[in-house]
């Protein structure tokens, strides 16, 4: 950055008149209890924040992959409607497809049972509207084990549902329905929390495996996981995959994260309904990724509604893959642990993400923007810029960031997050704004919400080891 461009940057961040900021305005320093400006906020026809320019350039390098005008019905490959398992007439299909050079793989109105479904290049899965793909809940169907991540960890483990591995122009598209049938009885029990069947077989020793793995260097094609393990599987993940649209679908009962595309690059993902109440089942989770457009979509989750992440600990740094030019607009988030969230799987940093437009609301939601980190995990994450956000009702504070996450201090990579700018936010109900805490030697700084308005709001700040963070023309309007 030239110096001109740091000029202009350090003056919009304190708020200099030079930039359309009174430069008497109150600035609310959080520390101290709710404090009020007197300014109202103004409707943001024009954003503070001069790194919104870059949204053009974002948007123009991200395309929807073009498939040939062939279609490949399941149905012509076997598959029947009912108890039928259809999995190999699926696999048929999209060799089928793979072979011609491409096209779409049709699934027609009614109800396959499957197992697995690996994409290949060029390929479009469609499911019509009416039709519903019920995967299998018996995890040796989802062996032979696969190269994917597990919670930001590289490994071999269980399938995804759906998958794709170093592909090019995959898409799945429709209106039908992806119902992975997870419950407390299958995959949900492998958590083994007390919200899943007690007593069951669960995660927690392959999981702690998986970590000390990666805390020594382990090479990857060591890392073997599946039978036995209980790591469960992501519903949709494209792996080191370029072009990629996940549009229109609704999914539900997902086994862990639902969305996950991983190392991709020039991705879509538009118009699609999530609802899955189960443990970690995360919407959509792009990781290490670059050029992604979320738009249009629904998320009722049982954990973050979208959480962006780039790899845990050594592998995060090993890969140094962040995620970054990331655009997310016209989005609703119902129940979920957070709105937009970045982390906790961040290693690999994040930079560069622009959310606008979306609404927010349900007694279930606990933050609108939220990052997390610890100094085992690290990251730097840098010029995140949130806009015009509509938001009912919260259940913890409408801006988190929290670096005590599970290991807190303890660990030699202190994360940074710098260059946190909101506008525009419209709170109806909170218990707090800001639910802020670092520790010493992590680096909080530049954190701004501008022009936002929030009311009922029950109680205090809290901000606690964070060097630079300020509301600036902003209302907050206690509870009555």
């Amino acid at each position: 950055m030239n110096r001109a461009a740091r000029t202009f940057l350090l003056a919009w961040l304190t708020g200099s008149a030079a930039i359309g900021i009174a430069a008497n305005s109150q600035l609310a320093v959080p520390a101290a209890a709710n404090q009020e400006t007197t300014a109202a906020p103004a409707a943001a026809k024009r954003s503070i924040a001069p790194a919104w320019t870059r949204v053009p350039a974002i948007l123009s390098r991200i395309k929807a992959p073009v498939f040939p005008a062939r279609q490949f019905p399941i149905t012509d490959f076997g598959a029947a409607d009912g108890q039928a398992d259809c999995t190999e007439a699926i696999r048929k299909a999209i060799a089928a497809c793979a072979e011609a050079g491409g096209g779409r793989v049709i699934v027609p109105a009614g109800e396959f049972l499957t197992g697995p479904i690996h994409l290949k290049s060029n390929v479009e899965l469609h499911l019509d509207s009416g039709a519903t793909l019920n995967f299998k809940t018996d995890p040796t169907a989802y062996l032979p084990a696969v190269f994917t991540r597990f919670e930001g960890m590289e490994c071999y483990n269980y399938s995804p549902l759906i998958y794709a591995f170093e592909q090019e122009n995959v898409a799945l598209t429709g209106e039908g329905l992806l119902d992975g049938q997870a419950d407390d009885h299958n995959w949900w029990a492998w958590k083994g929390k007390k919200q899943v069947l007690e007593g069951a077989p669960n995660q927690t020793a392959a999981r702690q495996r998986l970590v000390k793995m990666v805390d020594q260097n382990v090479p990857v094609d060591e890392r073997r996981f599946g039978e036995g393990a209980c790591l469960r599987p992501s519903f949709v993940e494209f792996y080191r995959c370029r072009n990629v649209l996940i549009e229109g679908v609704r999914l539900r009962r997902s086994p862990m994260w639902e969305l996950h595309p991983t190392l991709c690059t020039n991705v879509i993902v538009r118009r699609v309904n999530i609802l899955s109440h189960g443990p970690n089942n995360d919407g959509c989770d792009p990781e290490s990724c670059r050029d992604v457009l979320i738009e249009g979509c629904v998320f009722d989750t049982g954990d973050d509604c979208i959480a962006i992440k780039s790899g845990r600990n050594n592998d995060g740094r090993r890969l140094g893959t962040p995620s970054e030019n990331l655009v997310i607009r016209r989005c609703a988030m119902k129940d979920g642990h957070g709105g937009v969230v970045i982390g906790s799987e961040v290693s690999g940093g994040c930079r560069y993400v622009f959310a606008e437009d979306c609404q927010m609301d349900s007694p279930n939601l606990e933050r609108v923007l939220r990052l997390k980190s610890n100094a085992v995990r690290g990251g730097v994450i840098e010029n995140i810029f949130m806009r015009n956000i509509s938001v009912g009702r919260v259940a913890d504070a409408v801006l988190q960031i929290d670096f005590v996450y599970e290991e807190g201090p303890r660990g030699p990579y202190p994360p940074v997050a710098r260059t946190i700018v909101m506008e525009n936010i419209t709170v109806r109900e909170t218990p707090r704004v800001l639910n802020v805490v670092g520790f010493p030697g992590a680096e909080i700084s530049a954190v701004r919400i501008y022009n936002s308005t929030f009311q009922n709001v029950r109680g205090k700040d809290l901000v606690r080891d964070a060097g630079d963070v300020k509301l600036v023309d902003c209302v907050i309007e206690p509870e009555q």
